[in-house]
């Protein structure tokens, strides 16, 4: 045995003692939940503002996405740099350092009267809004492995939310009070949420992890390497998520133009629509826990794929575009909630670095396909919006059923 699997064996022995002095009870897998929802929402918030947004700043309507795409790339960045330390690191601290610098940050663009600012103020949310990373890896490694799945699928839950109900919550409240409203009231609730944390969160002891920040950010590239089930699920997820961003991206688009010029409520409330997709993710963590991710995850990329269909009926048809985005989120989050699960069943003392490395999937795919989506928008329509996403949601199922194949 070499010396460097047998400290393997015992950093991964010191992170399972680690993880059996805090019980995961239910109210702190909640508090788990609401947190990761209210730290994603804010990368979202702007989603159905881009039309007030480009006015206010004086942004073209085909350049506005990059706000987007800005927050993306730096949310990648923050999964890179940030999640892997809580493998190194006390991960109630980071908890909390990043919430209350997201709350500064949320300030910040509420007063913002230049571009650069906004800009600057949603890179720093995108990296600071990995938080969500870390508190699902947390969990994850306090759960029982029996259990693992489901708690991953709560916690996922509540990241669903947060995602969907940023659309209507920002969408609402601009309408009453203006766009700056928006993230002045999450920037003050986030620092609530940071004060309820200081005093309810565990205390998690480092793991005991002995190793440089340079290296530890280059294991999370090695792992890539050395574990197919992370390559796997996290092309899985690059796919998956280029296709959700492809959706949601340049919606409010084709929504808040004539003829349907919906306002920014009524464009809100598709979140609404979409939060089917947080019953989604709980069920699937059950059924992965039973053995049948596999199984789920084709089932999601069907339910993506067959989604596309009613979505390109927008223009004649709101009730259709609704049940797209029901089916769309549903298979979105099952086939999230199964990759985490099998990825977080290998290496127990990599958790966070693992999560790092699926998450960096899937900020590529987010990133790319908030890009792809604002151009094919800009010279195609909304109908070629819905052929690229489709098409993306065609290459993952038939990658999902290779990899199935080869499996057996």
């Amino acid at each position: 045995m070499s010396l460097d699997h047998l400290s393997d064996l015992q950093t991964a022995s010191r992170t399972r003692a680690a993880d059996s002095r805090v019980q995961l009870t239910r109210p702190i897998t909640l508090l788990f939940a609401v947190t990761a929802g209210f730290a994603v929402a804010n990368a979202y918030y702007a989603q159905p503002l881009l039309d007030t947004l480009a006015r206010q700043f004086d942004i073209s309507r085909a350049a506005i996405g990059s706000v987007m795409t800005v927050t993306n790339i730096c949310y990648g960045l923050g999964l890179l740099l940030l999640v892997p330390l809580g493998d190194l690191w006390d991960r109630r601290r980071m908890i909390l350092i990043q919430s209350i610098v997201s709350a500064l940050s949320l300030l910040a663009i509420a007063t913002a009267t230049r571009g650069v600012v906004l800009f600057a103020g949603m890179a720093l949310i995108g990296f600071l809004a990995v938080v969500t990373q870390v508190l699902v890896s947390f969990a994850a490694g306090l759960a029982e492995p029996a259990e693992r799945g489901q708690i991953v699928g709560t916690v996922t839950s509540g990241i669903v939310l947060g995602i969907l109900l940023a659309r209507t919550f920002s969408g609402a409240i601009a309408d009453l009070a203006g766009w700056r409203a928006v993230y002045l009231t999450s920037g003050c609730v986030t620092l609530m949420l940071a004060a309820v944390l200081s005093r309810v969160l565990p205390h998690h002891p480092s793991t005991g992890i002995a190793q440089s920040y340079p290296r530890l950010i280059a294991s999370v590239f090695a792992l890539v390497a050395q574990e197919r089930v992370l390559r796997v699920r996290g092309f899985v997820g690059f796919l998956h998520f280029a296709a959700a961003m492809t959706l949601w991206t340049p919606m409010v688009l084709p929504l808040s133009a004539p003829p349907l010029s919906l306002s920014h409520t009524e464009i809100g409330l598709f979140g609404l629509a979409g939060a089917a997709g947080a019953l989604g993710a709980a069920r699937a963590g059950r059924l992965a826990d039973r053995g049948f991710a596999q199984w789920t995850s084709g089932i999601g990329l069907t339910l993506m794929l067959l989604s596309w269909l009613p979505t390109a009926l927008v223009m004649h048809s709101i009730a259709a575009l609704v049940v797209g985005v029901v089916a769309f989120d549903l298979g979105l989050q099952a086939v999230h909630v199964t990759n985490q699960s099998l990825i977080y069943s290998v290496r127990p003392e990599a958790r966070s670095r693992l999560t790092a490395g699926y998450m960096l999937f899937y900020a590529c795919g987010c990133a790319s396909g908030s890009i792809a989506s604002t151009f094919v928008y800009a010279r195609f329509g909304w109908s070629g919006v819905c052929t690229l996403g489709a098409s993306i949601s065609a290459v993952a199922l038939a990658f999902w059923y290779a990899t199935l194949r080869r499996a057996a």
